[in-house]
């Protein structure tokens, strides 16, 4: 064993030995521990100069079990781990997705990388920002909707931006489309007029078999519709640009991203066009600034006063310590309701990995199962399992201090009311019979939650909350030795389906029994 390795061995064995006082213990401990774990991040919104103004969010990481013995040792893990090290590779260009030999750009996007790396990426935004107000300013004709075409990281991405920050109202209408399943399609088709519907396709390779054939039968619809020139109507979204070309695409119409900017880490690029297209460039651009804004913060910061590296202390804590193998996410904001989805990808396609990043066998847990759903919705739904279930879930609670709509404010004030009784009702537990005896209405308590508490939720606000969890995921990768930046735990499932489809492969019975009864062979 190195000695690096018998010193993480050391530190886990002295997490593990450590005492583990109730969350209320903690706080009757430490009047101090709010102010102490609590961390104010802030951003510029809207307007430059003198006319800018700054929003952020609260993060209260009191609700969790993390002491100041506990965060010492996690704070020596993370220096044996070379935290500091990898963050800065991440944001140098360096190598830090080791199995493909790649970079992992994407910070680049938004203006945190190399002179030269961010000098590209402001080159292909000004591209992207040319083509789109180009669109808006009716250069290609009336355009009022888009279908956008992509997979995994090319849509639910799109599909967060566009769904949170267009509630009010929205420059062109966009319709994210990944399933493979024609019912998406169709009903995309459904809203649509094919008249004034431009196509989006968004491909890292422009090869995706799930995404090409969604995009011809885009191509067949309009031309059956009666448009023209249907290939006229397609912008692409692509690392493979050429790729775009022999598609059919005019190269004016393509948007590039680079190779190392990978598919769940997207969004900052040309990936974004549809969100670009449906807010505004201007808009588009302040999302960038409050995601620019957390990769700040992440490297500027050391330690527990770190916000990502802390949320990964809370998690490797939970994984490791008190074997929880699940993490529930719930937004208290109708906006966000897709972020939930976006996190599964985001955390699990990143850390869900059976070896380290020098192809060694893991022996503990990677990353958690990410779960969740929209408040006060699923108060009524799963929090039963939460309070009274036999399983320990770490929850993080997102809710925005100004409210979405315009109705009575008592709909807002009921909302955050509950939100944040739900945090304090796990902690604090108790009994609800008359003589407090009943195990029926008995509470164990002492469950942790995280709340995350949005001034608004505004582009600079949405972007900065998505940087903060990649950033939260590369920490915790870091902490577990592994490589966030592949995921060839996508590529076996597809290569089967094409040996199916080919009539190729040796699958077993029960496969080929639901392949015959399909009609599939």
């Amino acid at each position: 064993m190195t000695d690096n390795a018998q010193t993480l061995e050391q530190i886990w064995e002295s997490l593990k030995a450590g005492p583990r006082p109730t969350l209320t213990q903690l706080f009757d401990a430490s009047p101090d521990r709010v102010e102490a774990l609590t961390r104010r991040l802030d951003w510029p919104t809207g307007g430059v100069g003198e006319a800018a103004e700054s929003t952020g969010m609260r993060l209260d990481f009191s609700k969790t079990h993390l002491d100041d013995a506990t965060l010492q040792l996690f704070e020596q893990l993370e220096q044996v781990c070379g935290f500091s090290e990898a963050r800065e590779a991440l944001f140098s260009g360096g190598v830090v997705n080791v199995t493909e030999g790649r970079a992992a750009n994407h910070g680049a996007m938004r203006g945190s990388g190399t002179d030269a790396e961010t000098e590209e990426a402001f080159a292909l935004l000004a591209r992207m920002g040319m083509l789109v107000e180009a669109i808006h300013d009716g250069v290609l004709g009336k355009v009022k909707h888009l279908i956008h075409i992509g997979i995994g990281g090319s849509a639910l991405g799109p599909a967060l931006a566009v769904d949170a920050l267009t509630r009010d109202l929205a420059k062109v209408d966009v319709h994210v489309v990944s399933n493979i399943d024609g019912l998406a399609l169709e009903q995309a088709f459904a809203a649509c007029d094919p008249a004034t519907t431009l196509i989006a396709v968004a491909s890292k390779t422009f090869t995706t078999i799930e995404t090409m054939t969604n995009a011809a039968s885009a191509l067949a619809w309009l031309e059956k519709e009666g448009v023209s020139d249907p290939s006229g109507r397609v912008v692409a979204l692509t690392a493979s640009p050429e790729k775009a070309v022999e598609w059919g695409v005019d190269e004016t119409r393509i948007l590039p991203f680079p190779e190392s900017v990978g598919g769940r880490y997207s969004l900052w690029s040309s990936i974004g066009f549809p969100v670009a297209l449906a807010i505004g460039m201007e808009e588009f651009r302040e999302f960038l600034t409050g995601a620019q804004a957390i990769d700040t913060h992440f490297l500027q910061s050391d330690g527990r006063a770190n916000a990502p590296l802390l949320a990964a202390f809370a998690e490797q804590y939970y994984a490791r310590i008190r074997g929880c193998q699940t993490r529930a996410v719930f937004a208290y904001d109708e906006r966000l309701a897709l972020l939930p989805d976006y996190l599964q990808q985001l955390e699990m396609e990143s850390n869900g990995k059976s070896v380290t990043a020098s192809s060694e066998p893991v022996d503990y847990p990677t990353a958690p199962i990410s779960w969740g759903g929209v408040g006060t919705d699923a108060q009524h739904a799963v929090f039963q399992l939460l309070h009274q279930g036999t399983h320990l879930v770490p929850v993080d609670f997102i809710a925005s201090v100004a409210p979405g709509d315009d109705l009575d404010p008592a709909h807002h004030k009921i909302l955050l009311t509950n939100c944040f009784a739900q945090g304090a009702a796990l902690m604090k537990g108790g009994n609800m019979s008359a003589d407090g005896k009943d195990p029926a209405r008995a509470f164990a308590g002492d469950r942790p939650s995280t709340t995350f508490l949005l001034d608004d939720l505004d582009p600079a606000t949405l972007g900065a909350l998505i940087a903060f969890h990649e950033h939260r995921t590369f920490a915790n990768a870091v902490l577990m030795g592994i490589n966030p930046f592949d995921q060839f735990g996508v590529e076996l499932g597809k290569k089967m389906a094409k040996d199916i489809d080919a009539g190729e492969g040796d699958f077993d019975a029960s496969t080929k029994a639901l392949m015959q009864a399909a009609g599939l062979n």
